[in-house]
């Protein structure tokens, strides 16, 4: 692996870690900068309109792939320097342990039979209604949380973060959290964040289905079958209103052996999400199922991700042209080699053909060292 490849690979796992081991900083997030900011540009450029909505998020994610592009053009140069801020930006833009943290804490107020505290604890997680759960509702919601974010919070950026270093860390989060705070269909983002909307639906359609098939493969983990989670994703993830959320909440719910989606409620709208999975509703304990299955699924992404760039490295070293230089070296003339490409001379310009010299005349010839005594010089 080139050196440029073991600082990204090496940033990405660095930074996993650490995401890992603390988790959010839980004061002065980078990504909650970037929301206030959004926001406020938003409010200076707001309007029911589809191409401010499409400018607003230009100049959003521009603005955040921009710092890291001027970050790591920085520290190019200096490959441990490299590392760390490939680090630091994988810590900022992942959030596996925060996620699994909410989970567990939701899990427990199950447990407690604590409905209000769990009811008041998934608001950090969804958007729906969280007052008309029951506790098979909470559950649910938290599972389904637990899913989708396993994704866009962990998988995404780490596939993105291998295709495009630091801006495509950055570029990716600023993206997704862009959906978060204007990709929504009611009367204000209808239009304004259609575009916001649709770009994170590309963004997530790789990483959601890697996502999937990791899933499907961690099934054995927690007592489940790929192939329920397989065919889950084949005959059901077309019911979710997502292209991309449907494909691994089906995938987690064929693997964890039971049933999500149905319907919700925002804003007082009720939305029909289809049911996904072929088992019983979850509880609490299928929680802590869904945390050791989304962990797998975080450090297969991860492992990906670090193969993903080792085979970008490998394919450039084949097919680039530093590569190729290398190997033609030897067949390659040096440029005072090549003889200039010589023109076909005009008819005036042919000299007469020389004739052999008869064996009188030979004779008559001066020698090479007479005529060399004889001007001073060798003949030219």
């Amino acid at each position: 692996m080139a050196e440029r490849g073991r600082v990204l690979a090496c940033g990405l796992a660095l930074g996993w870690l650490a995401d890992q081991l603390l988790g959010d900083p839980r004061h002065g997030h980078p990504v909650a900068g970037f929301g206030r900011l959004a926001a406020a540009l938003e409010k200076r450029c707001y309007a029911d309109s589809r191409v401010r909505g499409a400018a607003f998020w230009t100049v959003a994610v521009g603005g955040a792939a921009g710092v890291g592009v001027l970050a790591q053009r920085v520290v190019r140069h200096h490959p441990a320097l490299g590392v760390l801020t490939t680090a630091a930006a994988t810590w900022a833009v992942l959030g596996g342990r925060s996620l699994a943290r909410e989970s567990e804490a939701i899990a427990a107020h199950l447990v407690a039979d604590d409905l209000p505290a769990a009811r008041d604890r998934v608001r950090n997680l969804v958007s729906r209604d969280p007052e008309s759960l029951d506790a098979d509702g909470v559950a649910r919601a938290a599972l389904e949380s637990v899913a989708e974010n396993s994704s866009d919070a962990v998988v995404a950026p780490l596939f993105w973060g291998a295709v495009a270093g630091v801006p495509g860390l950055l570029g990716y989060r600023a993206i997704n959290t862009l959906d978060a705070m204007v990709g929504y269909r009611n009367d204000r983002y209808r239009h304004f964040g259609w575009a916001a909307a649709k770009l994170d639906d590309l963004a997530n359609g790789i990483p959601a289905r890697i996502a999937g098939a990791l899933a499907a493969v961690a099934a054995p983990l927690v007592g489940g079958r790929p192939a329920d989670a397989v065919r889950a994703i084949r005959e059901q993830s077309g019911k979710h209103p997502s292209p991309n959320g449907g494909v691994v909440e089906a995938a987690f719910a064929g693997a964890l052996g039971v049933t999500v989606g149905g319907r919700n409620s925002y804003d007082g709208v009720e939305e029909d999400r289809g049911e996904l999975g072929f088992g019983p509703k979850p509880g609490p304990s299928d929680l802590v199922r869904a945390n050791r299955l989304a962990f797998a699924v975080s450090a297969g992404a991860l492992g990906v991700a670090v193969v993903a760039v080792a085979l970008r490295d490998a394919r450039s070293s084949l097919t680039g042209c530093s590569g190729i230089s290398e190997v033609l070296r030897p067949l390659t003339p040096v440029p005072e080699e090549v003889a200039p490409r010589s023109r076909v001379p005009l008819p005036e310009e042919v000299a007469p053909r020389s004739r052999v010299p008869l064996p009188e005349e030979v004779a008559l010839r001066p020698s090479r060292r007479a005529r060399t005594s004889a001007n001073g010089s060798s003949p030219r």
